[in-house]
């Protein structure tokens, strides 16, 4: 993998990063416009003039989940303008599953919401690399459980990683039977109100997911996994105030597992 590059000749001006498509959005008759995100610029947002018609000289490189290496011009407004790209990764074959395609969305949506401002975030860039090139690797990965443990690496970019080791309210460490995304993590028996149970599966899923790579993510059956999102989901909505999309699609999810 090539180090990551970031030149800026001044605060207005030239600008090349390397960066990856989030989303996209049509505008006017030929031009789209680009949710980004950088190393070391964080999200930004980008517009690609005639990027929509035929004879485009950037091709089909602008499209969600590319990683590419972008020349970019900022002036005064918010929007960048896209002035050159080259493709580092497509992620092909990514785009052959449909599973491994919906995942990818998920996870470049999770980047988005948590982290939608400039402020720099290399790990959380590569991250998402990593998270790129494995679904396009092994589309197999594109699992609820590989989608969550994501997501709670994530949270601990964020800085909002979930107490597990004791209670989050007395501070005990043995008899933890539940969660509560207010008080900020697991919870005891005697401290369990406004909190919902937490199997032992659930738990240690969380606690494996946060400390192995993404490539050897922990499994855990349909109970485990919703509890394990609503402790997410909870978390975020508590502190960060943000609502991330279910893990899975709709058809695939696991309501009523509980």
């Amino acid at each position: 993998m090539p180090p990551l590059t970031l030149l800026h000749s001044s605060p207005l001006g030239p600008l090349e990063t390397e960066a990856i498509v989030l989303r996209t959005m049509r505008y006017g008759e030929a031009d789209r416009i680009m949710h980004l995100y950088t190393p070391h610029r964080g999200r930004v947002s980008a517009i690609a003039k005639g990027v929509r018609r035929a004879r485009s000289r950037f091709g089909g490189r602008l499209e969600p989940y590319f990683r590419l290496q972008l020349d970019l011009h900022e002036g005064r407004g918010e929007l960048l303008t896209v002035t050159g790209a080259h493709t580092l990764n497509g992620h092909a074959r990514l785009r052959s599953d449909a599973r491994a395609l919906d995942c990818a969305a998920r996870a470049c949506d999770a980047v988005g919401r948590l982290f939608e401002t400039s402020e720099p975030h290399p790990g959380v860039f590569n991250l998402l690399s990593r998270k790129l090139l494995l679904l396009n690797e092994e589309p197999a990965c594109a699992t609820q459980a590989a989608t969550l443990a994501f997501r709670l690496k994530l949270l601990l970019a964020a800085g909002l990683t979930p107490q597990l080791a004791a209670c989050a309210n007395c501070g005990a460490r043995e008899h933890l039977a539940g969660f509560s995304g207010a008080g900020g993590g697991v919870v005891c028996n005697a401290c369990e109100a406004n909190s919902f149970p937490l199997s032992e599966e659930a738990y240690e899923f969380m606690v494996q997911s946060l400390g192995r790579p993404l490539l050897e993510g922990p499994d855990a059956d349909l109970k485990a996994l919703s509890q394990v999102e609503r402790a997410i989901s909870e978390t975020l909505e508590h502190h960060a105030h943000i609502r991330l999309m279910p893990s899975v699609a709709r058809s695939r999810s696991t309501a009523g597992a509980l």
